[in-house]
């Protein structure tokens, strides 16, 4: 008895190393996940959950949000005014996803970021915008000054895809990515605001989900094989 107890003490530190251990790695990996200024889910982490969203939910949005006026802000106020708007950007997206449980939010680089947000109706979804909009145009503070950035935002609905697309799996959300982006650039052509798939305009191919020539297109083996 008095070994077994002697060997449970001795393994006691052990064990609180290797759970401490474990956690420390697990903090690192999701760390690893998210990107480092806005804190939001980097592209390939945003798009294994908005899989598991388009999995369950009727109606999903996918919604692209590229910011307007960004290059003249960092230009004008500094770079640092510019993270400033990102991390701001980041958080109002955020917090106005936050009513609807699943959602996700994610950064794709530069000014731009996307999010998965499963909806109650299709009829909800212009309402889920107009809000976006008005949250991530309103000023922000940044040294005692006030700043705003404008916005460009475009939506796709993984009901709409039915019946002629399947609602889920990665080529359904590659799909619904690719309205997203091209209402997006209808809304930008236009100076700004939002706008829905139904009136987006399409122009030109599709790679990795987005316009190709867009940031995030890149197809290195592809590339490389037609070389």
């Amino acid at each position: 008895m008095n070994a077994l107890l002697t060997a449970l003490s001795a393994a006691g530190p052990l064990a609180c190393g290797w759970g401490a251990h474990g956690l420390w790695m697990g903090r690192r990996l999701t760390a690893a996940r998210r990107d480092p200024l806005s804190g939001l889910w980097t592209r390939a982490s945003f798009e294994r959950r908005a899989l598991r969203i388009l999995g369950r939910q009727m109606h999903t949005a996918v919604i692209l949000v590229d910011l307007d006026g960004f290059k003249a802000l960092n230009d004008t106020a500094g770079h640092a005014a510019g993270d400033a708007a990102i991390r701001n950007t980041a958080a109002s997206l955020t917090d106005a996803v936050a009513s609807y449980p699943g959602a996700v939010v994610g950064r794709l680089g530069g000014d731009e970021f996307i999010a998965a947000v499963p909806l109650p109706g299709a009829h909800t979804l212009p309402w889920l915008l107009d809000a976006l909009h008005d949250v991530i145009t309103a000023p922000f503070r940044f040294e005692d000054t006030d700043l705003t950035v404008g916005v460009s935002i475009g939506a796709s609905l993984s009901s709409d895809l039915l019946p002629t697309a399947p609602q889920g799996g990665p080529v359904a959300l590659s799909l619904l990515m690719r309205l997203a982006d091209e209402a997006m650039y209808t809304a930008k052509r236009a100076g700004g605001g939002w706008c829905d798939p139904a009136a987006a305009t399409p122009d030109g191919t599709t790679t990795a989900g987005r316009r190709t020539g867009r940031p995030g297109t890149h197809t290195p083996d592809r590339e490389e094989a037609a070389a």
